[in-house]
């Protein structure tokens, strides 16, 4: 019963960052209407870089499909980690509003991590 739970919370986390980076590159959900003005400005910034939000974008489908796999749920862990450390400081820094759900996915993540300590202790040293 336990191993199906976790299937299920890894199989919706792994849907969350396949749909966000899908949804780079298709636009099938539109952005807010009420974006504050800093969040604006780090998109627009984003958008400037050119090859960033692409890269981000590939990073989260990968990392979400990898995260599903319970065999390569780990890398995808590894994979997603960074992306989830900038999303929370974007998050803490311009649109706190939507920081519970970060702080969940975070530690989702991190649990996962935390599951496969000895393979994370490997690629350390």
């Amino acid at each position: 019963m336990k191993s199906k739970i976790r299937f299920i919370i890894c199989l919706l986390y792994g849907l969350i960052f396949i749909n966000a980076g899908l949804n780079f590159f298709f636009g099938y959900m539109p952005p807010p209407n009420h974006l504050p003005d800093k969040m604006q400005k780090m998109n627009a910034a984003f958008m400037g870089i050119g090859w960033i939000l692409p890269l981000i974008a590939c990073v989260q489908i990968v990392g979400g499909v990898l995260f599903i796999i319970p065999r390569l749920r780990f890398i995808g862990a590894i994979m997603l980690f960074p992306v989830l450390i900038g999303i929370l400081l974007t998050h803490l820094s311009a649109a706190p509003e939507g920081l519970p759900l970060v702080l969940i996915l975070l530690g989702i993540n991190l649990w996962i991590m935390y599951e496969h300590r000895e393979k994370l202790r490997l690629m350390i040293k």
